[in-house]
């Protein structure tokens, strides 16, 4: 089956223009992006998916389906060879530092203060710094200092 990609037309995108509002219409909703965060952190069966996340089995297919079809995450046979695992791509893995700001945002705005939740570390077991997105001048940049420009 031939995979459909983020490049390729679609009548039924959000806003066609816009990168943000493409990528919402490919992993913006909660099940896909938390599948994806589950890929990260080493589930491949749909099993292991649907236990992480509590997901209905009819949903979880539809994703894994719309992640696949989207090159987000590749269907292979597992090791064992006895059945099909899902492993993220280049463009899945790409999506680290969306998941990963959607953490640190959650980490400082979605807790009450003292409250229990998890948190991301590195191979070392030290916190991953904040993401803070910078000029090529190496000053901070965010929505005040920033605007939207076409091309083409």
């Amino acid at each position: 089956m031939p995979r459909t990609t983020a490049c390729a037309p679609n009548s039924e995108w959000t806003d066609p223009d816009c990168p943000v509002a493409r990528t919402l219409d490919l992993v913006g909703d909660r099940w896909s992006l938390l599948v994806v965060r589950d890929a990260m952190d080493g589930a491949r069966s749909f099993t292991e998916f649907q236990r992480r996340t509590g997901i209905a089995r009819n949903i979880l297919t539809d994703r894994l389906r719309k992640l696949t079809a989207h090159g987000v995450l590749v269907q292979r046979t597992a090791p064992s060879g006895r059945r099909q695992e899902y492993v993220l791509t280049d463009a899945g893995r790409d999506l680290f530092a969306v998941i990963l700001t959607l953490r640190q945002w959650g980490e400082r705005h979605a807790f009450e203060p003292g409250e229990a939740h998890s948190t991301l570390v590195d191979q070392h077991g030290d916190p991953v710094p904040v993401v803070a997105p910078v000029g090529a001048d190496g000053v901070l940049v965010g929505a005040d200092s920033t605007h939207v420009q076409r091309t083409g």
